[in-house]
C-alpha cells in the first residue's frame, strides 16, 4: 500500500511541514481563529494570524500550543487536520505516517496527546522526536559521533539546550523562554518608555527587523505606529536595535543561564569537545543580530548560527523520514 510521509515541526509560533521529494511545503503561524458563540473554527495559519487585533470580540485568534505543548486538544487536532490535509492534497486516500517535533521536556501525557491528536487528524501512524535531536540533524551535526555537540534551539515557546553524543541526548534543559517572550518584552518596553500600546504583530516585526542581542555602535532603526496611552490617538515612534537589546537582555541572560546549567551536568570530556567546536544555534529566534557574540561574551564559548535556523527542526524530520524504517523501533511511542 502506498503510504505518504510527512514531517511536522509543530512550533508554538510557526508550523513547518516537510514532505520528502517536495521539501518545505507549508510554513504558517500556529494560530487558529474561532467563532466563540458557535465554537467553530473560521481559519488556520496565515489567514488566522491576519485576524489578530482586527476582529470583533466574537472572533478569537487562538494559539493552541503553549510553551511548545498542547494547551487545547480540540483546536490542536483541528489545526493538524488542516496541515495534514493540505500536505497530502489529492493523495488523501492514503493516510500518511507523520513525524512530529516535541520539546525535550515533554511529559508522557503530553506526548500521548500529540500522538492521539495526529492520529485523529488523519495520520496512519504518528511518531514524536525531541526537538534538540531534530535541530541537530537539520543543522548538519553528526549526532552519532563519539565527540559531544551542543545545540541551542530557540523557538517561539521554548529554548531547548542539549548535548548530544553517540546518537542520544546526554544532558539537556528546556526553558519556556523564547520568541514569544521576546515579543512581549518589546511590547512592555515600548509601553513603559513611550506610553505606546502596540500589537503582537508589530512587536514581532520589530524583533525580526532590528532585534539584537547586544547594543552596537551602528544602530538599526525601525518606525512603529501604535496607540498613545495618554491621548488615545495614533502615534509614531522610531525604535533602535540598542533599545531592543535592552528589552531582551533579561530573557537572554536566562537562556545563557540554562546553557551554563547544561555545562554543569555534562561530562568533562564532552565539555572539552564543545569548547573546541563551539555550540550551534538554531530556531527562528536564533536569527537575532549579534546573538553568537552575546553567548561568546557571556559564556566564553564560541557560537554559530546554523544555516536556515528556522528550518533546522523541519529538516531533521525530513532526515528521519528518509530512514523511517530504521528509526521506527526507537521512535515507537510507549502508550
Amino acid at each position: 500500500m502506498f503510504t505518504r510521509k510527512i514531517g511536522i515541526d509543530l512550533g508554538t509560533a510557526n508550523t513547518i511541514v516537510f514532505v520528502p521529494g517536495k521539501g518545505f511545503i507549508i510554513n504558517e503561524p500556529t494560530i487558529v481563529a474561532m467563532n466563540k458563540p458557535e465554537n467553530s473554527i473560521l481559519a488556520v495559519g496565515v489567514e488566522a494570524k491576519e485576524m489578530i487585533g482586527r476582529t470583533s470580540e466574537n472572533i478569537l485568534a487562538y494559539r493552541p500550543l503553549k510553551d511548545g505543548v498542547i494547551a487545547d486538544y480540540y483546536i490542536t487536532k483541528a489545526m493538524l487536520t488542516y496541515f495534514i490535509s493540505k500536505a497530502v492534497s489529492w493523495f488523501n486516500l492514503f493516510k500518511p505516517e507523520v513525524v512530529i517535533s516535541v520539546p525535550a521536556g515533554i511529559t508522557q501525557t503530553e506526548r500521548r496527546a500529540v500522538v492521539n491528536a495526529a492520529r485523529e487528524a488523519g495520520a496512519r501512524r504518528a511518531y514524536v522526536v525531541r526537538e534538540p535531536v531534530l535541530a541537530a540533524l537539520g543543522a548538519g551535526i553528526p549526532i552519532n559521533a563519539r565527540s559531544g555537540n551542543m545545540v541551542v534551539n530557540i523557538g517561539g515557546g521554548t529554548s531547548e539546550v542539549a548535548v548530544i553524543a553517540l546518537g542520544s541526548i546526554v544532558s539537556w534543559t528546556s526553558l519556556r523562554v523564547a520568541g514569544n517572550r521576546f515579543d512581549q518584552a518589546i511590547r512592555d518596553y515600548v509601553k513603559k518608555k513611550y506610553a505606546l500600546a502596540i500589537g503582537e504583530q508589530t512587536a514581532e516585526a520589530v524583533k525580526i527587523e532590528i532585534g539584537s542581542a547586544m547594543p552596537t555602535k551602528e544602530k538599526m532603526e525601525y518606525e512603529i505606529r501604535g496607540r498613545d496611552l495618554v491621548s488615545g490617538l495614533p502615534k509614531d515612534v522610531a525604535l533602535t536595535s540598542n533599545e531592543i537589546a535592552e528589552a531582551l537582555n533579561p530573557y537572554l541572560i536566562e537562556i545563557a543561564g540554562s546553557v551554563q546549567n547544561v555545562f554543569n551536568v555534562t561530562p568533562p570530556e564532552l565539555v572539552a569537545d564543545i569548547m573546541e567546536k563551539g555550540m550551534v544555534l538554531s530556531g527562528g529566534s536564533a536569527q537575532l543580530h549579534s546573538l553568537p557574540e552575546f553567548f561568546e561574551r557571556t559564556l566564553g564559548v564560541q557560537a554559530y548560527v546554523a544555516e536556515d535556523p528556522l528550518f533546522c527542526v523541519a529538516k531533521g524530520t525530513g532526515l528521519i523520514l528518509s530512514h523511517l524504517d530504521t528509526y521506527k523501533r526507537t521512535l515507537s511511542n510507549k502508550q
